[in-house]
Parts: structure tokens; sequence; C-alpha cells
């Protein structure tokens, strides 16, 4: 599991849906369930899949960057990703899982997370903080407050606008500083699917953690 660290100034952030990887269950388990933690890492080699019923976020940025990384028989690869994050957010039902393929004597096998099935937002998963390079997003629906599309990403004169400057993301990620990006003050999605490499939060809180372990894949969707 390999720490990443991001830096630069904070953008009033675009909304796109981001969770907390899966693969954080397969170091911390019960943990999480407990309470809050910090906490950076990625699956290497291996994208996750995650679903959620509806996310309720404040202050997202969506920008273009390349993953780099390894896979898991030890080759450089690298993975072109829309990065985004937000501020803070509250996730209803969420499904995160991760297929670890090819094991000798057993073949695949998938890890699934769980928690928050509630509509009490309290009791739904929480996350500051929070960054995730996804390939792949569908929503039934999404709201976005005060949206800003076309924002310059190394637009460092004016931070209202994106000024974060070259290295925006920090760790192996690299972000073209004067490629297109996006923001809004809110947003809320329904419906969530998507498929990501990496993820980065300052705290996770998932109340009534469920996490299970199969045989072959029996992924989120």
């Amino acid at each position: 599991m390999e720490s990443q660290v991001r830096g630069g100034t904070r953008w009033k952030r675009f909304a796109v849906v981001m969770v907390p990887s899966v693969a954080a269950t397969a170091c911390i388990g019960v943990a999480l369930a407990q309470g809050a933690l910090a906490a950076s890492f990625s699956v290497s080699g291996q994208s996750f899949k995650v679903t959620a019923d509806e996310l309720d976020g404040q202050g997202f940025t969506q920008y273009g960057a390349i993953d780099s990384g390894y896979t898991l028989t030890g080759e450089k690869t690298g993975h072109p990703v829309a990065v985004s994050s937000f501020d803070s957010a509250t996730i209803k039902n969420l499904c995160q899982s991760v297929v670890t393929p090819n094991i000798p004597l057993i073949g695949s096998v998938t890890l699934t997370l769980r928690a928050g099935n509630s509509d009490d937002k309290k009791q739904q998963v929480s996350a500051d903080n929070l960054f995730i390079d996804i390939a792949d997003l569908e929503t039934k629906s999404a709201t976005f407050g005060n949206i800003d599309i076309g924002v310059a990403a190394g637009d460092t004169g004016n931070p209202e606008k994106g000024g974060k400057g070259i290295g925006m993301k920090g760790g192996k990620e690299q972000a073209n500083p004067y490629g297109f990006a996006q923001q809004a003050d809110t947003a809320v999605l329904t419906g969530v699917k998507q498929t990501a490499w990496a993820t980065t939060a300052g705290t996770f809180t998932l109340p009534n953690l469920k996490m299970k372990i199969d045989l072959g894949s029996k992924e989120c969707y």
C-alpha cells in the first residue's frame, strides 16, 4: 500500500462523487467502524468499484492527471484519470469492492465493504479533504451549485479560479498545470457507479461497517 501526499492551495471544488478506497479495509478493518481515521492509500495495480445511493458534497474540484505506479507483477504503468476532490461529503449506502485475480490454488477473491445504509445523515459515511482518481463515473442525476467550468488548472494567480499550480496533486500523480478544470460549491449525486485507481483523504468515518471476502468476482456492480 503506497502513501500519497496531496498539496497546493484548495479550490472551491467541482463535484464528482469520490469515496474512500476499499483498500483501506485490508489494513485497518474494524477500526474504521469505530470512528474517524486519517489515511492515504491506493490499490497498487488494480482499480476498484464503488456504488452509493446518494452523495451530498461541499466544495468540489475536478482536473485531469496521470497516475503512475506498478502492476501486481512489478511492471511500471500509468493511468489517465480525472482527479476529483471535495472538502466534505456524506454518502448514503456505500459499497466498495476490489477483485484480486489469479491467486494460486484459489483463483479470484473479492473484498467488499458496505457502510452508511441510513436515511439519517449522522449514520451515513462521511469524509473530508478527499481526493480520488477515477477512470469511469455514472450517476442517475447530478445537481451542482455555483459551477465554474473551463478553469485553467495552472491559474496560480487566483486561488478562487483553480490556483493550485504545478504539482497540485503531489505524490506520483502528474497534472497538466495549464489543462482543463472544473469546480463548484455544492453537489448532490444519486445512483452513483464509479471505477477508480487511488484515493486520499484526511478523515473517513464509516458507521455500521461490514466487510466480506468472497471467492470469485462479486463486485458492487
